[in-house]
């Protein structure tokens, strides 16, 4: 049973995760780990805002550590141990203090700024996007207004929707819809998604691949592919990439196990 069970696991060539806030109230830790523990990969990319360093700084630090984070960590180490799983870290604009250290390789993790994916016969550039964010990049205490706002609207949102469930209704992610509206208007102000795929496009690549505004995608754009891997704040997704170079948005808990 047990050598069946693992059989029938879901073994990917590569898997990308991104914006799970860890040190935010409302991140998913449990449930990213308990995803990453029912699947194989052959790599690991971690594209960004793994940690939030914005958060854990006002809780001071290892106040804010929870054990689901090391659950989550453990859960990466053990994918490395038992199927060689490559790890590639890159920083976001919550987790920016890697910027310092990367390139940083360490046995089989590498911390980057960026990184270029060779899949099928595409090539596929990956970044966090926040650099291409005018908001993050030139205005960070905007950015940190924001996301200041975010959670204020994310524990309305708890309340809102225990209302719901006393009325009989399913769940609605009000700060989900509001906050996309939002990020829709600062992606037409700073040609969010149109400068990624000029950027792909200067660097060579078929396709880009980006998290940092909480929306998984999966379409075209001007003949690139453009992908973003979502959140595990309310989307709960991940990119996944089979070994023939075919890519999909999967979400918990709705995700093959």
């Amino acid at each position: 049973m047990e050598t069946a069970a693992i059989e029938n696991r879901p073994h990917y060539r590569t898997v990308i995760i991104s914006d799970i806030h860890m040190g935010s109230k409302h991140a998913k830790v449990a449930e990213v780990a308990k995803f990453l523990g029912g699947v194989d990969c052959d790599r690991l990319i971690m594209n960004g805002d793994i940690i939030d360093g914005w958060q854990l700084q006002k809780k001071s630090g290892v106040k804010g550590w929870r054990p689901e984070y090391t659950l989550f960590f453990k859960t990466v180490m053990k994918m490395m141990e038992n199927w060689n799983t490559e790890v590639i870290y890159i920083r976001g604009n919550h987790d920016d203090f890697l910027e310092n250290i990367a390139p940083l390789k360490l046995g089989n993790v590498n911390i980057v700024r960026d990184y270029i994916l060779e899949s099928g016969d595409k090539r596929y550039f990956i970044t966090h996007g926040d650099v291409f964010d005018s908001v993050t990049s030139n205005m960070k205490w905007l950015a940190k207004l924001g996301d200041i706002s975010y959670n204020a609207l994310l524990r309305i949102n708890t309340i809102y929707n225990r209302y719901r469930m006393k009325q009989g209704k399913p769940y609605f992610s009000l700060s989900q819809f509001l906050k996309h509206k939002v990020k829709q208007a600062v992606s037409v102000i700073s040609g969010f998604e149109g400068m990624l795929a000029d950027l792909a496009r200067s660097k060579k690549c078929d396709g880009v691949i980006c998290g940092h505004i909480h929306y998984p995608e999966n379409r075209m754009i001007d003949g690139i592919h453009y992908l973003n891997s979502g959140d595990w704040v309310e989307s709960l997704s991940a990119l996944v990439e089979t070994f023939d170079g075919e890519w999909s948005i999967v979400r918990y808990p709705q995700m093959p196990m």
